[in-house]
Order: C-alpha cells, then structure tokens, then sequence
C-alpha cells in the first residue's frame, strides 16, 4: 500500500506521520516528533523579538525522518506539509539549501536562510502597527505577522531585506527546497496569516502596499489549499523522487482537519497557547473588514469554507511560565527542583481544592485584540493561597478566558452539541479538563486528539 507523509513544524517540535489507506479509512502507520530547541536571542529586535534558528528546525525534521521505517518511506507518493502560522523565514532562492547524502538517502539542510521570526514575536508595537497603512483583509493586523515583520524590517533595517529574494512561511519554506520552486508558492490559509491579504478574490493588497514602498517581490504566490505545489527534484531520506508535494498549510486548519467531522462540533485545543473554533456554515463570508474589538477570527479552512475561531495567546505558555516562576522562587529559597517535577505536583495539589473566590486573569501575553491586556489576580483571601488554589484559579482563569472570547450563548446559536477536547495541556492537566466541564454545558469528548502532521497527510 502507497503511503503520506504529513509533516508539522510546530513552535517547539517538530513531527513526521506516515499515513496509510486502509479498508476503513485512513490510519497512522508510523509517527515521530523532535524537539527543535530552536529558539535563538534576537540580537536585532530584542527584547521583544522572538526567532528560531532554521537550521536546528531542518535538523529536527531530518532527525524525525531517519527515524521512519525506511520500506514506508519508499513507498510514499505524497507529502503535506504543515506548520506555525504568522511567521516569517527569508532566504536566497538559488542558495535556500543545499543536498547532501546522509544515512539512507539525499537530506537538505538551511543554507543562505534567515532566523524564522515567530508569531510569537512583539517587535511590532500598537504605535507601530497604527503607522502602517489599512489592509484590505477581514484579519486585523498584529504583531508577529509575516507583512507586519516585512514593514519592521523595511524601517528599522533595510539592508537586512535586501540579502533575500524570496520569504514565506517556515512550512513554505520546506516545500520550496524539497519542490526546488523559483518563487515560493503560498496557500491561502498562510497568506490570511501574514495581513494584507484579500480572501475574497484571493490576492495580496499589492497597489496599498506598493505605495508604501513595501518589496512586493517578497510575496510568494497563493494557491488553493489542498492543491499540488509540486513534485520532490531529488531522492529524500528514501522518499522517491518525484513524489507530489502538496502547498504548505496552516497548523490550525490541519489540527481541525484531524478530527472534525460533525459541524455540530466545536473543537477545544490547548497547547502553546489555545483556540476554540466552530465551521461556520456553507457559503460563509467574513465581513470585508475586521472588527478591531472582536475576539473572533475567521480563518480559510478548506473548499472555500471558514472557521469561527477564538485564538487566545494564552494557553500552556501560561502554566509553564507558572511552573518556571515556582522553580525559581524554589531556587531562590534554596532548593534545586526541576520544572518537570513540578508540574504533576502542583496538578495534585490543586485537585485536592475546588474553586474559590480567588480569580486569576491570566493574560499573560496579551491577546490580539487587547495586546495591551496583561495578567491580575483579583479576590485574595487568606485562607486561599495554598498552591493548589492558586493553581486551580489558573486552570479555571485560562478556560474563562477562552470562554468569554467566544461566549456559551453563542455556541449554542451556532447550533453546538458537543465539545472535542484536545492539545498537550489539556491531556497532561485534569484540572484543566475538569474546568472545561464546569464552565462549558456540553458534552466534553476527549482522545480525538488533533494532530496537525496527519491533518496534513489526510488532506493529500
């Protein structure tokens, strides 16, 4: 039997999934991920500058190829390619990677390749992005955008922009070296990431930003999702020459993909950070501009169809941010306790308490609408600062959250039934899964668990 290949490029990992046809469908044959610790400091946009090193990303991904059973890497025909959304990589196209033997078969590695600028970086700041001129898009522009970086670079930087010829996404960037293309092609999900992009005839803002002086030769061309953006030129890691490879898509689309069926579903995903979404009906058109005070999105999903989704950028960042304040108040008291211990200690501990009046906001990051919004804890009581209230106010502060961007009584006229629950926080953490119970009247649904990499491999 043929096999697909679905690859994420994730924030903090990286994952391979070998898909196979079966008689009842498609299933996991096979699957691998590696940690890229690829973040690197920001020498040009620091302190609020977040970038990844492209060659440790490329590193991890070789290493979860080679990691694949060699016979079900022959025998893949096609590749979807997946990854985090928002961000930008540039590189030379003629000098992007370079081939080389290594173990079984031909593997590129980065070569003329800048940092990856995440969309996670803050280099834009709301005076900043107030300065650019107004997209034509249904997407309100932030920081960590793709065009919004561009500009950044434009004028704190030029020189740096003029090194490159091609950019795009870290996922557009793989296919273009494994599909050796001129001009990086881009799907339509990733361009609405990066601002300034019209999904209704599917076009970049180009005569807005051209009058601003933006280097329009950057964009890469947009294509349909789910479309062939070309074929591998070489043998990779045994992988046939020539197999198809299909456009880059976004993580979040891939995620839904993996375990939506029923429009009656609203999917719950808490990770790095956390979303919840709903698909919008057929025929569904978002408003041609934004509401800059909404927290919802609308997000180009697949065959023309959006999602309504609530992007919150605090999820798992939070309650890591959380452990490693513990570590270090720990430390300097004193005492050596890794972060890894702490983090089943303190879930315990809160599952031994139930909710108090103590009341965590948990905006840590901010949030694309209110990217002024920080962090407060409000209704202190003496008897409620055990570390199991406090992290039981956490847990329930991060799920309220969620749940005031896209309210209760919404999701019922959306018409849902039910809740699929998903992400690596909400699978290690029971007091978070508890909360999403309390705070939500659905039926809660978990072990779908959404997977970006075979989303990626299914859509082929």
């Amino acid at each position: 039997p043929t096999c697909v290949l679905g690859i994420d490029l994730g924030t903090t990992s990286v994952k391979a999934a070998l898909v196979t046809g079966t008689e009842r469908g498609l299933a996991l044959a096979q699957s691998c991920s590696r940690e890229t610790q690829a973040y690197s400091d920001s020498l040009g946009a620091a302190p609020q500058g977040m970038e990844q090193d492209v060659q440790k990303i490329i590193k991890a991904l070789n290493e979860c190829l080679a990691a694949l059973p060699q016979q079900q890497l022959q025998r893949v025909t096609h590749i979807g390619v997946t990854g985090q959304m928002h961000g930008v990589v540039f590189w030379k196209s003629d000098k992007g990677c370079k081939w080389s033997e290594s173990g079984p078969g031909p593997a590129f590695e980065a070569e003329q390749v800048s940092p990856l600028i995440t969309w996670q970086d803050g280099r834009c700041s709301p005076s900043f992005l107030a300065s650019l001129p107004v997209p034509q898009s249904h997407v309100s522009l932030a920081t960590g955008f793709g065009c919004a970086t561009i500009y950044w670079y434009l004028k704190n930087s030029p020189d740096f922009l003029k090194a490159y010829d091609a950019a795009g996404t870290i996922q557009d960037y793989v296919v273009a070296m494994l599909c050796d293309l001129k001009k990086p092609l881009m799907s339509v999900q990733n361009a609405a990431s990066w601002g300034y992009f019209n999904c209704r005839n599917k076009s970049w803002n180009t005569d807005i930003l051209k009058k601003s002086g933006f280097p329009v030769h950057l964009l890469p061309e947009v294509g349909d999702p789910g479309s062939i953006a070309g074929r591998t030129t070489s043998a990779w890691h045994g992988i046939p020459k020539g197999a198809k490879v299909g456009i880059a898509l976004g993580d979040f689309q891939c995620s839904v993909y993996s375990c939506l069926t029923e429009r009656t579903d609203a999917v719950l995903n808490f990770s790095t950070s956390a979303q919840l979404t709903i698909s919008m009906p057929s025929g569904f058109q978002p408003p041609e501009a934004p509401d800059p005070s909404s927290a919802l999105t609308y997000f180009p999903y697949f065959n023309g169809d959006y999602l309504a989704v609530a992007a919150s950028l605090n999820g798992g960042n939070v309650l890591a941010t959380f452990v490693g304040m513990v570590a270090q108040w720990a430390q300097e008291l004193g005492f050596q306790v890794e972060e890894s211990a702490i983090y089943p200690r303190i879930i315990q501990a809160a599952l031994a308490q139930k909710p108090s009046k103590l009341s965590v906001h948990p905006t840590l990051f901010g949030e694309r609408h209110l990217p002024e919004l920080l962090a407060s804890v409000s209704g202190i009581g003496a008897s409620e600062l055990s570390l199991g209230h406090v992290t039981r106010a956490l847990c329930c502060g991060l799920v309220e959250n969620l749940c005031s961007m896209l309210p209760v009584q919404q999701l019922e006229e959306m018409g849902v039934r039910r809740i699929l629950g998903s992400g690596s926080a909400l699978a290690r953490n029971e007091v978070l899964r508890q909360e999403v119970e309390r705070i939500f009247p659905f039926p809660v649904v978990y072990g779908k668990d959404v997977d970006a990499a075979v989303g990626a491999a299914m859509v082929m």
